[in-house]
């Protein structure tokens, strides 16, 4: 499947992240390798061009637990913005990082330690592309 991912901005978020280089961040690092990766097979498009119903950076979508039902509705941001009280989860989140490119309709599976839990992307409330936004 392919995913479509916000290169410039992630590369760039990417870039600085490596030059701070901050100590005790282990399980970061192993999240940024996991985006590197993901970049390295993203299908680049122009800002203009993204679907309205692909999960970007600073999207909010719904996602559907396929097990419980349940919905839930979260904001895919940078680090220093994640605020999970307010539903704003960090790219560099396994959640974060899993749902990154992907499409309504499409079934994530997110590995958590009590197993592998499996959401559906149900819609996306908004997305900075679709709303012109290009430079948030």
């Amino acid at each position: 499947m392919n995913r479509l991912l916000d290169s410039d901005a992630v590369s760039s978020w990417l870039q600085e992240a490596r030059r701070r280089n901050d100590p005790g961040h282990e399980a970061e690092w192993t999240r940024i390798e996991e985006l590197e990766a993901e970049l390295n097979r993203a299908v680049i498009v122009a800002p203009d061009q993204v679907a309205a119903d692909i999960i970007t950076m600073n999207s909010k979508v719904c996602l559907k637990d396929v097990d419980t039902n349940k919905e839930e509705s979260y904001e895919l941001v940078y680090p220093e913005d994640a605020d999970i009280e307010q539903n704003k989860i960090s790219i560099l989140a396994p959640i974060g990082t899993a749902i990154l490119g992907y499409k309504v309709g499409d079934i994530i599976e997110w590995k958590v330690p009590a197993g592998l839990r499996k959401f559906k992307i149900q819609k996306i409330l908004y997305q900075p592309e679709a709303a012109k936004e290009y430079y948030l």
